[in-house]
Parts: C-alpha cells; structure tokens; sequence
C-alpha cells in the first residue's frame, strides 16, 4: 500500500469538510520559492499559492519569524516597536485618508471586523455583495458569500461585472445600478444597505481584471444610499494586480475600508482593517476589540519582513513586467483555440474561461477539471474558479519570473493539445 493512500485513509480524521486538489492529491513535503516538492521528491511549479506571496519558505520571512520567536511573543496590550512600525509601513502604501489599522489573524477575521465597524457605525445591517463572491468562514461571512450557501435575509446579491456586456462604461453604468437597486429592496424590506463588501478583484466570480473604473462607480452607488464601501483586499492586495499595491487603486476611488488576509505573512496568519480615522475613533468611543493574537509580535516581524521583500524585488513593478508576458501567452493560447472563450487579468493574477464549442456550456467545467488534473500531472499546479468552475485561475508567487511563465505556458498548450481541442 502505497505511502499516499495509507495518508488518505488516515485523514478521514479531519471529516468531509475538507477537500483535496486534484484526482491524485499532491503530497507536499516541502517548497522553495515557486517550486513545491512532493513525498517522492517531484517538483511542481506553483502557479496557483498567492499566500507565499514572497516565495515558498523564503528564508528572510522565516529568519525573521524565529528571531522573534526567540525574543517574545505578546500581544498588543503591551507597548512593541515591531507593531507600531509594521503600522506605520502598511499605512505608507495606502492613501492618506486610510490612516489607522487593527491587526487580525485572518482575512476572514478583518472582514467580520470591517462589517461590525459599519453596522454600528451606520446603524444599519444590510450588506451588499456579488453572484458568486467568497468572504470568509465567520457564519456571519458564510451568510453573505454565496459561493458558499444561499445569503442571509439582509444580504442582496448582485451580478458581477462579468455578467454584463458593453463598452467599460457601460458595464460601470449597468454595475451601478444593480447596486441602487439591490439597496432600494433592502430598504424595502426594512434593512436599508450598511456596506457594499467586493473583492476588488472580483475572484470568486471568474476575475474582472482590469476594473476600468468599475470600482469607483460601485463606491459611488453604495455612498448614495448612505452605505460604506469596503474593499476586500485579501485576493488583490499586496501588488498582485501589478502597478498598484492594492487592486483599488487602478480606479482612482479611495474606500471606506480596506480588508486584508493570506499573502500578508507569506503563510504565517496575519490579517488586517484598514481605515479612516473618522470612522475608527467613533467605533472605538462606543465599542472596544481586543484579538490576543492579532498583532502579536511575530506576525508584526513577519509582516515587516515580507514588506522588506515585496519592496525589495520591486513587486509593484515585477508583476506588471512579468504579467505582460503571461498576458502575450494566454492570449496567444485563446488565438490558437477557440475554447478559450476570454482571458482576464493584470500583474500576476489571471483566468482563461473555457467555453467550449459545439457542447452544453455545463461541460467547460469537466474541461476545466482535465485541464487542471493535465497540468498536475506535467508539474504544474493551477486551480479554477467561476461558479461552476469553469475557469482556470493562475495567480503565481510575485516571485514568478519569465522563465517560468515560459514553462507554464509550455505547459498549457500541451494540455491543450493532448486533449485535442480547437
């Protein structure tokens, strides 16, 4: 019995809850930089982890976490410089009018925080979010990601960018007035809009990238009706879109608040609310919020140093260098096969949406699968999203450099060309 399978009867301890990538699972023993390695010693090129946004056990974020371990380890209830200078340089990247921040362990965490911020500080408790959008694990999240199950009765669910058709403009025009609408049969039904909550990326949903001023025109819609816009970072934030730090800024709109999670501790667990003064100095006169691990002294040493890192390979900058050529490869790929209904992105996060010709639209997601699984099995690792799946997602290591978007690209067009497609 082979060494896999003996670890798979064995995980039934962890329940059904838990899934697996791919048709034969990955079984990871260590990574390094883009690269991880299974139990047999194969490596796989990592297309798909944003979490170790500095690369697999980058050896500066791991100096730094245990040089601190090996110091203290305390929360924010005692006075630190690493905490106060991790805040300090996070709040350098965002807009001026975005000047305060509370540290969390998650994304999901920051999201939760960021909603009961705007629910006492509006008075409200309706919330706004799109088709297939995905928040966070808090039942109170659960209820308002629909990716996950059916909303709450204060939630309204709108469709996101991708369902429409036109110029950008006219997309921006149709957007915003999903939102007016979803705010006026909130209200209607007695729970007026508190906050629009996006992932400015719009992920789960098949990726709208770039946003040409979607953004700002949904700031715009939800501030109407007296809601707040919060900007769910954890999927677009950290230079992933390339020439930005955080997806928001391609459309000149600054937020209310900012949520932010995974790649901040390049797998450590940091999360993070960013927000304006105004709105945190009332909070905090009428609530208080105190999270023992949030902000601990590690994690302020890890955030530092993946910083230092993203700063110090000019992420900003490598990812709009780098996504360009993934860009060229992609579109070179739906040019060659018509399958590849579109192809969406910016910096280094992409998606190929499979439609099929001359088949039911509910196959591209069995394509999408066998593409996926071909590519694990060539050494690649990438994964899906949309709501049936249907689209293959890429978002890489900011560490990705054009070789490798070479061999992934390789890569691709052999699946393509193995699963005979046109």
């Amino acid at each position: 019995m082979s060494q896999e399978l003996t670890l798979l009867q064995r995980r039934v301890v962890l329940g059904p809850a838990y899934r697996l990538f791919y048709e034969h699972p990955v079984h990871v023993v260590r990574g390094q930089d883009v690269w991880l390695e299974d139990a047999e010693g194969r490596r796989y090129l990592d297309a798909y982890n944003n979490v170790p946004v500095v690369g697999h056990a980058n050896v500066k974020v791991v100096a730094a976490m245990t040089e601190q371990a090996l110091k203290v380890n305390t929360h924010t209830r005692y006075l630190n410089e690493n905490v106060v200078d991790y805040a300090e340089r996070l709040l350098a990247l965002f807009p001026a009018e975005l000047n305060r921040v509370v540290f969390t362990c998650t994304g999901s965490e920051a999201n939760d925080l960021a909603l009961r911020i705007a629910h006492d500080m509006t008075g409200r408790k309706g919330v706004i979010v799109t088709a297939n959008a995905y928040h966070g694990v808090t039942s109170l999240l659960a209820d308002m990601s629909p990716s996950l199950r059916p909303v709450g009765d204060y939630v309204e669910v709108v469709p996101s960018p991708l369902s429409f058709v036109g110029t950008p403009d006219e997309i921006n025009a149709q957007f915003s007035e999903a939102i007016d609408l979803a705010a006026e049969r909130l209200d209607q039904r007695g729970t007026p809009v508190c906050a629009l909550l996006i992932d400015t990326v719009f992920a789960s949903d098949g990726l709208y990238l770039p946003s040409r001023g979607v953004i700002r025109a949904a700031a715009e819609a939800v501030r109407r009706h007296g809601g707040l816009f919060i900007a769910d970072e954890v999927q677009g934030g950290f230079a992933r879109v390339g020439g930005n730090w955080w997806a928001f800024m391609q459309d000149d709109v600054v937020p209310d608040i900012v949520t932010l999670g995974k790649p901040m501790g390049n797998g450590h667990p940091i999360g993070a609310v960013v927000v304006k003064d105004a709105l945190l100095d009332e909070f905090g006169k009428q609530s208080r919020y105190f999270n023992t691990f949030g902000g601990n002294t590690v994690s302020a040493a890890v955030g530092l140093a993946v910083l230092s890192e993203l700063k110090r390979i000019n992420a900003t900058e490598q990812a709009l260098h780098v996504g360009r050529l993934m860009e060229a490869g992609l579109k070179g790929i739906a040019q060659d096969y018509a399958t590849v209904g579109a192809v969406r992105g910016s910096g280094l996060y992409w998606s190929v949406e499979l439609t099929p010709s001359a088949q039911v639209a509910e196959q591209s997601a069995t394509l999408a699968a066998a593409i996926v699984n071909g590519l694990r099995e060539d050494g690649v690792l990438i994964g899906t999203c949309g709501n049936r799946n249907h689209i293959l997602k890429i978002r890489p290591p900011l560490t990705f450099r054009p070789e490798h978007v070479e061999l992934f690209i390789q890569a691709l067009r052999r699946q393509f060309t193995s699963l005979d497609l046109q």
